[in-house]
């Protein structure tokens, strides 16, 4: 009989629930050795963070030295700072290059970053050769940022003149909890006299805007001036603080006139930007601009006088009858003069008489001024000068003719003038600019017809009224 085949498949077998535990323990396994062995050649060889870690110590020595000679600075301070983190090093060596970085981060120009390594260096270890360094790059660092009162704290500091704990911690003032310092102070003068420069920042000089900041805050070393200071910034702070409690920020007429500030504060920054980026002024310019305009730097003739106030007319002439005489002016005022001012000194006036102004102790008088310029030294006045006071006799004690100032004299002038000049180009040419790139058309006939039709409405009105 022939045998049948049989297709029938077989019956599944029941899984236990230990052997899918095991089933799915050893997938997990696969895939972990899967991906071992395809990640394995970089485990094996993990890509360095920092070629300069892959270094020898005296190579990463070396780059740096050669990175700070092609003027990287910044790349050199960090290959110095690798290495730190990198290599033991007695403390003596560790501060020597901290102090090694701060330098190449204060030629960076990142000078507040200098100042933090300039400190890491003398607090890791104090090196008598490094001291003086130290002090001389700090002050440079700070006196670049424009941080004069911090630098004023930090030589009491290393002079121990008036150390700044005693001076700079002193609390001068307090809000709740908080305690507002005379360092505190400093700063907030500092930063009020640099907002104020801010809008002329953009067209002076680095050596300018320190000069007159300095003169600025030369003003707040009286303690009136700084006790006033900090009176009115207590009271624009607690004002405030109050308003931020009350979210006046949030309410709309508010809004709208903070945007109105936001708008013109952001204008006035893009033409600082524009200024500073094309005015550039150097010493060749300033001499040039003199020599052109030498005449309006001409200090006028000038005079200074003595008088003698009288009276009356008669009394006058007889005292310019006995001066011609020979007789002492200076003793006659003494004798006869009614100013009690002038009398003591022979009637000496301790101010100039200079064209178009007014006459020291007179007054404004166009006749009395061209007739005292006109004379000489040693001249009398021959016809005495009514005033409200009584009468004049002038003497003219000494004149100065016109005199040509030299550069060196007025250099801050031209300075101002020719960046003022140069000011008013750029500012034209940079709003001629956005007009055209923003379309801006003015009709200006339109402006006028408003005008004229409103004109024309008063007169009509006017003409209708009975």
């Amino acid at each position: 009989m022939e045998e049948k085949l049989d297709f029938s498949l077989p019956a599944k077998k029941s899984k236990t629930p230990f052997a899918s535990i095991i089933s799915v323990l050893l997938l997990v396994v696969l895939v972990g050795l899967a991906v071992i062995n395809l990640f394995d050649p970089f485990c094996q060889n993990p890509p360095s963070e920092n070629p300069a870690l892959s270094l020898s110590q005296e190579k990463v020595k070396d780059l740096a030295s050669k990175l700070a000679d092609r003027s990287l600075y910044t790349r050199a301070a960090e290959v110095w700072q690798d290495y730190l983190a990198s290599a033991e090093m007695p403390d003596a060596e560790r501060a020597k290059i901290l102090f090694q970085i701060g330098t190449l981060l204060e030629k960076a120009g990142r000078y507040d970053e200098a100042i933090e390594y300039f400190y890491r260096s003398e607090i890791t270890a104090a090196l008598p050769e490094l001291e003086q360094s130290i002090t001389a790059h700090i002050r440079d660092c700070f006196e670049k940022l424009g941080k004069f009162s911090a630098l004023r704290y930090e030589l009491m500091d290393r002079t121990s003149i008036q150390p700044s704990g005693m001076s700079g911690g002193k609390i001068v003032a307090e809000i709740g909890a908080e305690k507002i310092t005379n360092a505190d102070l400093d700063a907030l003068i500092e930063k009020a006299i640099d907002d104020q420069l801010a809008p002329l920042a953009a067209f002076m000089t680095a050596e300018q805007r320190d000069e007159q900041k300095t003169k600025v805050l030369e003003q707040y070393k009286a303690p009136s001036a700084r006790q006033e200071f900090l009176q009115s910034w207590l009271v624009q702070e607690v004002l405030y603080r109050q308003a931020m409690e009350e979210e006046l920020s949030e309410q709309p007429d508010v809004k709208r006139f903070i945007e109105g500030v936001v708008r013109g504060a952001l204008s006035q920054q893009l033409m600082n930007k524009e200024l500073a980026d094309k005015i550039h002024i150097t010493e060749s310019d300033l001499q040039t601009y003199y020599q052109a305009n030498k005449a309006d730097y001409v200090e006028p003739a000038k005079a200074r006088i003595g008088h003698i106030l009288v009276k009356d007319r008669p009394q006058a002439d007889e005292l310019i009858k006995r001066i011609n005489n020979g007789e002492d002016f200076g003793e006659l005022a003494k004798a006869f003069s009614a100013d009690p001012n002038t009398q003591d000194s022979g009637g000496m006036m301790d101010a100039d008489v200079k064209k178009g102004d007014d006459v020291p102790g007179i007054g404004k008088s166009a006749e009395l001024n061209e007739k005292i310029l006109a004379a000489d030294t040693g001249d009398v006045l021959q016809e005495p000068f009514k005033t409200e006071k009584g009468w004049e006799i002038i003497k003219v004690c000494q004149k100065d003719s016109p005199r040509q100032k030299t550069f060196e004299e007025v250099k801050q002038q031209v300075t101002s003038s020719l960046l003022n000049q140069k000011r008013q180009d750029v500012q034209g040419d940079l709003i001629r600019q956005m007009m055209d790139k923003y379309g801006v058309i003015i009709h200006t006939s339109a402006l006028t017809d408003t005008e004229q039709n409103k004109t024309g409405n008063s007169s009509d009105a006017a003409k209708e009224q009975p």
